[in-house]
C-alpha cells in the first residue's frame, strides 16, 4: 500500500506580524481534518509573512488532503526554493513527489523521490515510493505497448480486410465483364450461325434453280430433235 509522508510542522524562529499565530491554528485546524480552513490560515500567515517556507509548505499540506495536487506541487516546489534547509528541502521534494504521484505524472514524481533522496538518503518512506512510482510505471508503459500492439493489429485487420473487399470487388467485376463478354460472343456466334443459316438456304434455292433451268433446257432440246427428226420425215410434193 502506498504509504504517503507528510511534515506538518515548521514553525522555526519567531515571525514578524503574528505569522506564527496563523500557522498554528493552521496546524490544529489540520489535525482536526478541516484542510480548507487550515488552508485559509496558512495563507493568512502568508499576507504577514510573504518569506515563510513553513507556511508555504503546509499549504501544500492542505491542498494535497483537498486533492488539488497540481497545487499543492506548487507549493511544494515553493517550499523547495525558499528554504535553505536540507530537511526541509528534502520533504518539499518528497512531498513534491507525492502529488505528482496523485496527479499520475509519474516520470515527475520518480524524478522528484529521487532529487528528496539526494538530500536525505536514509528516507524509507521516499525510497518507498519511489519504487511504488517505478512499478506503476512499468505497469502503464506495458499496458501503453499492449494497447499500441492491439491498435496495431486492429489497423492491420481493417487494411487487409478493404484490401480483400477490393480484391472480392476486382474478382466480381471481372467475372461480370466475362460472363457479359461470354454472352456478347454468344450472341455473334448466334447472329453468325442464323446468317449462315440463310446463306445456305440461298444456296440451296439458287442450285435447285440451276438444275430446274437445266431441266428445261434438256427439255427444250429433245424437243427440238423431235421436231428435227419429224421434219426429215416429211416427203417432197
Amino acid at each position: 500500500m502506498l504509504t504517503l509522508f507528510f511534515l506538518l510542522l515548521f514553525t522555526g524562529f519567531a515571525r514578524p506580524q503574528g505569522d506564527r499565530k496563523f500557522i498554528r491554528q493552521g496546524n490544529r485546524a489540520y489535525e482536526k481534518d478541516k484542510f480548507s480552513e487550515s488552508e485559509i490560515l496558512y495563507r493568512k500567515a502568508l499576507d504577514k509573512n510573504k518569506g515563510s517556507g513553513d507556511a508555504v509548505f503546509n499549504s501544500g499540506d492542505a491542498l494535497y488532503k483537498q486533492k488539488k495536487y497540481e497545487d499543492a506541487g506548487k507549493q511544494f516546489i515553493e517550499s523547495h526554493r525558499m528554504n535553505e534547509n536540507k530537511d526541509k528541502k528534502s520533504s518539499s521534494l518528497y512531498n513534491l513527489g507525492n502529488s505528482l504521484l496523485m496527479a499520475n505524472k509519474l516520470q515527475e514524481s520518480i524524478e522528484a523521490y529521487k532529487n528528496s533522496l539526494k538530500l536525505k538518503p536514509d528516507n524509507m518512506e521516499a525510497k518507498y515510493n519511489l519504487a511504488y512510482a517505478q512499478d506503476l510505471l512499468r505497469k502503464q508503459q506495458k499496458q501503453q505497448q499492449e494497447q499500441q500492439n492491439k491498435d496495431n493489429q486492429d489497423k492491420k485487420k481493417d487494411q487487409d480486410k478493404k484490401e480483400n473487399d477490393k480484391k472480392n470487388q476486382d474478382q466480381k467485376k471481372d467475372n461480370q465483364d466475362k460472363q457479359n463478354n461470354d454472352q456478347q460472343q454468344d450472341k455473334q456466334d448466334q447472329q453468325q450461325n442464323q446468317q449462315q443459316a440463310i446463306s445456305k438456304e440461298d444456296a440451296e434455292r439458287l442450285l435447285n434453280a440451276i438444275a430446274n433451268d437445266e431441266k428445261n433446257v434438256q427439255e427444250k432440246v429433245k424437243l427440238a430433235k423431235a421436231a428435227k427428226e419429224r421434219v426429215k420425215t416429211l416427203k417432197n410434193w
